[in-house]
């Protein structure tokens, strides 16, 4: 073995060691293996939240404990004194019921000996979980319970869940995956990403633009600044932007389409053949040709039904184009 091959070894193993380290251990596992939990509640004052849907027997909540006066490795003696004079620590399970609270204590004002508490929940698949944190993110994966959360500004992700969800962030991002019910996710001024879903959706963000695809159901999207985005929607939408582009490529529209643009240009892509009662107003309108149509076409305005009538297709851009082509 030559001095060029043993110095890469030597760098791979201290690559691999530094990020061993860097790895948090849990401060505290609490094993619920045989609790049978069917509710969560965490809530934390600054940490992060993640429920994870595993196996009974896997079962377990885990307690993460990091400095935040930039020392975030703390010996558990250390830990041990700073949660015993500044902080208040619940953890019970009891009749299916999992509780895991994390708050500083009345009065405290020592933030250089201040902690972040994190709570990791792994719990049977059928659990509801209700999480709150001040600032730290929200994770949940795999749970087909009932889910509400919300945190001051840490991010949101959500994946693999079959019920409904309601989950609010006052500033972070948000990202949907695979879930299955009716979903209300606002952030003040946060981004969202929405990807296989099917249900009723409410998407809200006061700045942040939203992406959304492989949609089926009722979509509701709305940004007060940031771009929207819908590829291969079915259903019915409800989309709406104060000061940016929109781009919606719809498979299949079910009751209704609307899209209200205030400055900004819209691109759209809908089934041409089938019925549509269209109601399109822009700057200016740019149309594929339009077979089996009957109504006015205008170059800022066209009002009609498309293939006898059907589904309504109400579009308005106060300021900015239309593009409007065939799926």
């Amino acid at each position: 073995m030559n001095k060029l091959t043993l110095f890469f070894i030597a760098i791979y193993s201290s690559y691999f060691l530094a990020s061993a380290q860097d790895t948090p251990s849990p401060y505290l596992t609490k094993s619920l293996r045989s609790e049978n939990i069917r509710s969560v509640d965490l809530q934390t004052s600054g940490g992060s939240l993640t429920v994870e849907g595993v196996n009974d027997s896997e079962a377990r909540l885990e307690v993460f404990v990091q400095g935040n006066n930039g020392n975030n490795r703390l010996s558990k003696e250390e830990i041990e004194q700073r949660l015993k004079d500044s902080y208040d620590l619940q953890i019970s399970s009891n009749n299916g019921q999992l509780i895991a609270i994390a708050r500083p204590k009345s009065g405290f004002k020592n933030w250089k000996k201040s902690v972040s508490i994190s709570f990791k929940a792994y719990v049977p698949k059928a659990a509801s979980a209700k999480l709150k944190t001040s600032g730290g993110s929200l994770s949940l994966n795999g749970i087909n319970g009932y889910i509400e959360g919300a945190t001051s500004g840490g991010s949101i992700k959500v994946a693999h869940v079959k019920n409904n969800v309601n989950l609010k962030t006052s500033g972070g991002s948000i990202n949907a995956d695979d879930v299955t019910g009716n979903l209300l996710l606002h952030t003040s001024g946060g981004s969202i990403k929405l990807s296989n879903l099917k249900g009723k959706i409410d998407a809200r963000t006061s700045g942040g633009s939203i992406g959304a695809n492989d949609i089926s159901g009722e979509l509701l999207a709305k940004t007060s600044g940031g771009s929207i985005r819908v590829d291969r929607m079915a259903g019915s939408a409800d989309l709406a932007t104060s000061a940016s582009s929109t781009s919606v490529n719809m498979v299949n529209v079910d009751k209704y389409l609307k899209i209200d643009v205030s400055a900004g240009s819209v691109n759209l892509q809908l089934p041409m053949d089938k019925g549509l009662d269209l109601n399109l107003s822009a700057g200016k309108i740019n149309l594929p040709s339009l077979n089996n149509f009957a109504g006015t076409k205008e170059k800022d305005r066209v009002v009609g039904k498309l293939n006898g009538g059907g589904a309504d297709v109400d579009v308005h851009v106060s300021v900015g184009n239309l593009n409007l082509e065939a799926n």
